[in-house]
């Protein structure tokens, strides 16, 4: 540890921080409404940044807003979960009119003490979590009152080199949100094409008025039908047929071994990795790595399923429709389905996860529940459109290219991340040292 590195209390380095637990617009004279500022929860907090899409948009008008954030959030200011789950952190990078909503923290450290972003790489750190979780009340779901969270420990090194950390990390941080950025256009592309030909059939609704196919030469044009077919009171496109999950592919569930007999589970990265819906909710497109293994013994003693490599995953249980593409072989637990083709299929993996990318799961339940109406045999049961086999290898002539990038992608992702996690402990406790030119140090001379 730097000598010049003290160790002070969240109480004495924050400006503030602000918890707006228990309030509501209903105590505030209001309701949520349609637009205004953006009310954020817990649940947008993931992958240590904000998800939007993660959570269902509630809004209040400009007068509840001022009496609920009476201090409004700020650029450098760090969210952190106080529970269900605790701990998770986000950074923000600029100033925000959104409302803090309940099981949230925004953390602001007084500027000449620490600098916001390395406050957020500090709360990362295996000695500050354990701190933070070791205050934390509840049996149940864990979290932790303010009161308590002031009194968790963190390092304070001298300003230069909070900075210079700070950027090191946020510059590997910026270049991953990109790569985010760029997987997520690319997806986005694809589910534009799946759309465009098998949901609006715009090819074939274009030979029925006489008109050109945009996008398609003479040859890849001719493949599609020329007129529509009525089908349970749906028009599809003249040959194709509709079929269920389970008559176009194996369904299988997942398991999970007895979790009192802890010798079936591990975190040795040489087993077999083990997907939940947790590991669900991180994944992109490709279904890499698990936050806990299996062990080979426990795959053969309890029959568990090995799901093959390229193969889709969908949850159906406590979240529904979380997808991913498996890349290698891995099992899951019995919260996730798989849908293993044979190899002579018509369709693709790729084909099955852009579809249910589009599927309303809500269709599903006619209940108000839709978690506890699906079960293994609905998902069998989920309908899919099956076209000409020489159409689905146009398609996949398309989108495969898309794929391998978003897959190479992700592994680029994995190889940054592994370097920010391993460097980071190291850099905070300055054990590890990163060198300031002379200007960087002139400018905090006395």
């Amino acid at each position: 540890m730097s000598s010049k590195t003290a160790w002070l209390t969240l109480s004495e380095i924050v400006e503030d921080i602000i918890d707006r637990r228990g309030v509501t617009p209903l105590k505030l004279g209001g309701d949520f409404c349609d637009a205004g500022h953006r009310v954020i929860s817990a649940k947008v907090l993931k992958n240590r940044k904000i998800d939007l899409d993660a959570d269902e948009a509630r809004y209040v008008d400009s007068a509840i807003y001022k009496k609920w954030m009476k201090s409004p959030l700020q650029k450098d200011d760090v969210l952190m979960t106080s529970e269900a789950p605790l701990g998770e952190l986000a950074y923000l990078n600029k100033d925000t009119d959104w409302v803090l909503g309940q099981r949230l923290f925004a953390i602001r450290p007084k500027k000449s003490v620490m600098s916001g972003r390395f406050l957020y790489y500090v709360l990362q750190t295996q000695n500050v979590r354990a701190d933070i979780f070791g205050r934390a009340s509840g049996t149940t779901v864990q979290g932790i009152r303010q009161a308590e969270l002031r009194m968790v420990k963190v390092p304070v090194p001298p300003m230069p080199q909070q900075l210079a950390v700070s950027d090191f990390l946020g510059n590997i941080d910026d270049r991953i949100s990109l790569l985010n950025e760029t997987a997520a256009t690319l997806e986005g592309i694809a589910l534009a094409i799946f759309k465009c030909w098998f949901l609006d059939f715009e090819p074939v609704r274009a030979k029925v008025d006489g008109q050109t196919v945009e996008g398609l030469d003479k040859s890849s044009a001719e493949l599609f039908p020329n007129s529509f077919q009525s089908k349970n009171d749906t028009a599809i496109p003249e040959g194709w047929s509709v079929k269920t999950m389970g008559e176009v592919s194996s369904v299988g569930i997942g398991k999970t071994p007895p979790r009192k007999e802890q010798q079936w589970f591990s975190s040795n990265a040489s087993d077999v990795r083990w997907a939940s819906i947790r590991d669900m909710g991180y994944y992109k497109v490709f279904a890499t790595k698990t936050n806990e293994y299996l062990t080979k013994l426990a795959i053969d003693k309890f029959n568990v399923r090995v799901v093959p490599d390229n193969t889709t995953l969908m949850s159906f249980k406590m979240t529904i429709g979380r997808l991913a593409i498996t890349d290698g072989e891995m099992a899951t637990n019995e919260a996730i389905a798989h849908f293993k083709l044979e190899k002579n299929s018509v369709l693709t993996s790729e084909y099955i996860y852009l579809h249910l990318k589009h599927f309303d799961f809500s269709s599903l339940s006619s209940t108000s529940s839709i978690a506890d109406a699906v079960n293994s045999k609905t998902v069998r049961e989920i309908p899919i459109l099956v076209p000409d086999k020489r159409v689905v290898e146009l398609f996949q002539n398309r989108i495969a290219p898309i794929f391998s990038s978003i897959k190479n992608i992700t592994s680029e992702i994995e190889t940054l991340t592994n370097i920010r996690d391993t460097l980071l402990s190291r850099l905070i406790s300055g054990d590890l040292q990163i060198a300031l030119d002379n200007e960087t140090l002139e400018s905090f001379a006395d």
